[in-house]
């Protein structure tokens, strides 16, 4: 097993921007009408933008590895989520999303039970998905 630590910075120094230090720093915000300057996306869609991405991006690698001509891969993603338990204003519920939805587009000269193979094997290699389906130790530390 060959184990790496990938590593982002964030920093939130005024309203809700929050500048994203990666290989291609990016900023979350929050729209303005929700008090943000809407500089960039919001968490959630980070969220879900980064599953998308990833799904098109593993697509990519299995279609190199294993020649397919794939032309190209488009998802749309949505997400369930109960933002009145986010907001804080009811404390029953939880603060993740409830369901996530995929929809994956794939251009490729491939029969709709090919493609769904295809799916289903980028579906077991993202880990973005993986993620999203199996529970992941998450270790926040106060760092004085």
């Amino acid at each position: 097993m060959a184990i790496s630590t990938l590593k982002v910075g964030t920093r939130l120094e005024k309203n809700y921007r929050v500048d994203v230090v990666c290989s291609n720093p990016f900023v979350v915000d929050q729209p303005k009408v929700a008090g943000g300057e809407g500089l960039g996306p919001n968490p959630l869609e980070v969220y879900l933008s980064s599953l998308g991405a990833c799904i098109c991006s593993i697509g990519k690698i299995i279609s190199n590895q294993k020649r397919l001509k794939v032309k190209s891969i488009d998802v749309e993603v949505e997400g369930d989520i109960d933002k009145d338990f986010l907001m804080g204003k009811v404390e029953e519920g939880r603060a993740g999303f409830t369901e996530v939805r995929a929809f994956i587009k794939i251009d490729a000269d491939m029969s709709k039970e090919e493609k769904e193979n295809f799916i289903k094997e980028i579906s077991g290699r993202c880990p973005i998905a993986d993620n999203a389906i199996n529970p992941t130790k998450l270790v926040p530390s106060l760092v004085e």
